[in-house]
């Protein structure tokens, strides 16, 4: 996601050259624009993402764009339980794509648990300057509730409890630390006294905050722990939600287009006459590496596209192809020359020792497509020295950060509409969607708004796909436990990232050898996480099996006595019944996996059907995300990840020949489909208290290698090459 760079080159330019000054002006100035877009005469308006009226009604703009998540609600929960009033009374919105509401608590909490624990400790205004620099309002990494929810929301809330006891203990003349908040009043608690917030709010935000406000500790309250209804789920059931497809403006034309069909490769010629003939086509518009047809509608649009015959170039990349990328992904890993190193402890002294049993195995994983439902849909409206654009993407600030540059406008002149999203899983960041610098340019050529829709075929086929990689592991074993383990993994640069061993092993190591094609390698959901979680499970249980030993057991006793770890993985095991018989049939995998602050271990029960299919009968999953701030909504997540990660590991996958992509829709990409889908999903949360972990990715990672071990414990065959497919057939 880049966060790491960007974190690092931001953080330290605030620091060393704004000053404090720079700091207060910048700052001030993008809350006196943010103010102005939502705040109205009478309204209290408190860190630019929160308001009150008049009229008690709370608003709460968040940063944080709906794809399916659920993350809006629970971020009401959060800013309810600070401020003492009931969920449903907190209206969510998108906040605009201005600077005031860049995501500070994105920066803070990524930038602790990347870059330097001193991120949690910097002044908000430093933060505030990082974030709109960056500029950073990011849906990912799943953080909507455990940093923009807990850190930039609930501490926009906290200031706002603070301020609005003050308004009420002057008003009220008693002291601040006998006023609660509660049920949306300001109540004295000796005489009963109260003062409801919407007659407060508006002089409460003309005070000022002397400390930095502290939110309280995500823990179960009265909103906190509770399963209140989404709020996006009515617009979606009765058709009033806006996804970027749905967008309709008056005189509005729309788009499609053919790309080069090797990324790379650049438009050398085309006939633009048969499309133009075609009834409703208007503009046949020629970009670098693309052919685009402007209708009155898709269809005459599509129509056109089909009507031509461009000729493109293949950039040099016509000889590549799947079998060949990890044949040169081999070879790096075997020149020895990683470029980047993690790890602790003598791990070539142990391989070396003579007393050890030294275990190796190769695993590889392919490109994967996001499968989005809705393809990306942007339109664009070029009005002289404006630019309004609507779309539905992971970061509307750097949209309108990137759209402006290839405008050639200054940023303030663009106006970003956010729109929901019709899926995500990491393919709509803006670095990399080039549907953005396409729309722009189409609608700068054109005196209509145009909406341009990517067809299947072309979202398919020109993916930001999760990175096709290979790793070999090899691990020495010494009685009955691991000594040393290594890991050198080939993959690109743009999604590598260190992922937490959770096991006590002495000596370890993880190297990288950074790999790249003419593929645009992206974040998948759970990123690095994904392909880590897979071979690290699978190796882990190849290592039990090495040595005779239970593979829950042996995990067991490789993870710290009283952990967290150990809790998570004990429950898994004592819910799915591990150590009795499966079915007749069936076998019975375990793998354990931490990601973004969440523990989960997953135990899958599978079979194979008559073609060889893996069928998977059920699958528990035991969660330790600290506090689950609305269980039935995490329950949905963990669920979906678990039949995502399913669906990729049996059948997905992209696939090169002659530098372009096989696949096209998903008659030849298959999902796995409802009657294909486990019949059990049992997911239960431990309360741990910790930090709050993300929810919408963890339960992703453990599901691929509980499946491979639970087929080698069926069939006695290991996958080590995703996807499985048949390769399991007895």
């Amino acid at each position: 996601m880049g966060i790491r760079r960007r974190a690092v080159l931001f953080g330290s330019l605030a620091v060393a050259g704004a000053g404090m000054f720079g700091l207060k002006w910048s700052g001030s100035r993008a809350m006196a624009e943010a103010k102005a877009a939502t705040v109205r005469p009478g309204e209290g308006g408190f860190a630019a993402f929160l308001k009150i009226a008049p009229d008690d009604t709370i608003t709460l703009y968040s940063p944080t764009i709906d794809f399916g998540q659920g993350a809006h609600t629970a971020q009401a929960q959060l800013v309810a339980e600070e401020l003492g009033v009931d969920p449903a009374r907190i209206v969510v919105a998108q906040a605009p794509a201005l600077p005031g509401f860049a995501n500070a608590g994105i920066i803070e909490g990524f930038g602790a648990e990347m870059v330097s624990p001193a991120f949690a400790h910097l002044p908000a205004s430093v933060l505030g300057l990082v974030a709109r620099a960056i500029p950073m309002q990011m849906t990912g990494g799943s953080s909507g509730v455990r940093y923009t929810g807990q850190i930039a929301l609930r501490r926009a809330a906290a200031g706002a409890r603070a301020l609005l006891t003050a308004e009420a203990a002057d008003r009220l003349g008693v002291p601040a630390a006998q006023i609660v908040l509660e049920d949306g009043r300001a109540r004295h608690t000796g005489s009963g006294r109260a003062l409801r917030l919407g007659e407060l709010a508006e002089a409460a935000a003309q005070r000022r905050l002397w400390t930095e406000p502290t939110p309280g500790a995500a823990r179960r309250g009265r909103a906190i722990g509770q399963s209140p209804l989404r709020q996006d789920i009515p617009g979606k059931v009765d058709g009033t939600a806006v996804y970027g497809i749905d967008v309709t403006l008056p005189d509005m034309r729309v788009a499609t287009l053919v790309m080069a069909p090797v990324r790379g490769g650049k438009l050398e010629a085309v006939d633009t006459r048969p499309a133009r003939a075609i009834a409703g086509v208007e503009k046949v518009i020629q970009l670098e590496d693309a052919v685009v047809v402007v209708a009155r509608g898709y269809w005459p649009a599509l129509k056109g596209v089909r009507a031509l015959s461009p000729r493109f170039a293949d950039g040099g990349h016509g000889g590549l192809n799947s079998p060949g990328i990890y044949a040169a992904q081999d070879a790096l890993r075997r020149a020895g020359k990683p470029d980047k190193t993690a790890g602790e402890g003598d791990v070539a002294a142990a391989l070396a020792d003579p007393a050890a049993r030294t275990v190796s195995a190769d695993y590889r994983v392919p490109y994967l497509h996001h499968a989005m439902m809705e393809p990306f849909a942007v339109t664009a409206h070029r009005q002289g020295d404006r630019l309004d654009i609507w779309a539905g993407l992971q970061d509307p600030l750097l949209v309108r950060h990137m759209a402006a540059e290839v405008a050639g406008l200054p940023e303030s002149a663009v106006t970003v509409h956010t729109t929901i999203m019709g899926g995500g899983f990491g393919r709509r960041f803006p670095a990399q969607c080039e549907v953005i610098g396409q729309a722009v340019r189409v609608a700068s050529q054109c005196p209509w708004p145009v909406k341009l829709i990517w067809s299947r075929e072309q979202e398919v086929q020109h993916g930001s796909y999760r990175a096709q990689a290979s790793a070999r592991l090899t691990a020495a074993l010494r009685d009955g436990r691991i000594t040393a383990m290594r890991t050198d993994y080939a993959q690109g640069d743009n999604v590598e990232g260190e992922v937490h061993f959770l096991y006590e092993v002495p000596a370890t190591e993880r190297r990288h050898f950074a790999f790249k094609t003419n593929q645009l390698d992206g974040p998948f959901r759970s990123v690095n996480a994904n392909p880590f979680g897979y071979w690290t499970e699978s190796f882990i249980d190849e290592l039990a099996h090495a040595v005779g030993e239970d593979p829950y057991r042996f995990r067991r006793k490789h993870l710290a006595e009283g952990s967290r770890h150990v809790r998570v993985l004990d429950e898994a095991a004592r819910r799915a019944g591990w150590g009795t018989p499966p079915p007749p049939g069936v076998g019975r995998g375990i793998a354990l996996v931490e990601s973004f602050g969440t523990i989960v271990a997953e135990v899958v029960e599978a079979a194979l059907r008559e073609d060889g299919y893996p069928r998977v009968q059920r699958v528990t999953a035991v969660v330790d995300c600290g506090t689950t701030v609305n269980p039935r909504n995490a329950e949905a997540q963990i669920s979906g990840g678990i039949i995502q990660a399913l669906s990729t590991a049996i059948a997905e996958e992209i696939t090169l020949d002659q530098g372009a992509v096989v696949q096209s829709n998903f008659t030849d990409y298959p999902l796995l489909r409802l009657a294909e889908a486990p019949p059990r999903i049992d997911v239960h949360f431990i309360e741990s208290g910790a930090p709050l972990g993300g929810i919408g990715e963890p339960g992703v990672p453990p599901a691929t290698p509980a499946l491979v071990n639970a087929l080698f414990a069926l069939t006695g065959k290991r996958v080590r090459t995703l996807p499985i497919r048949d390769q399991a057939r007895a």
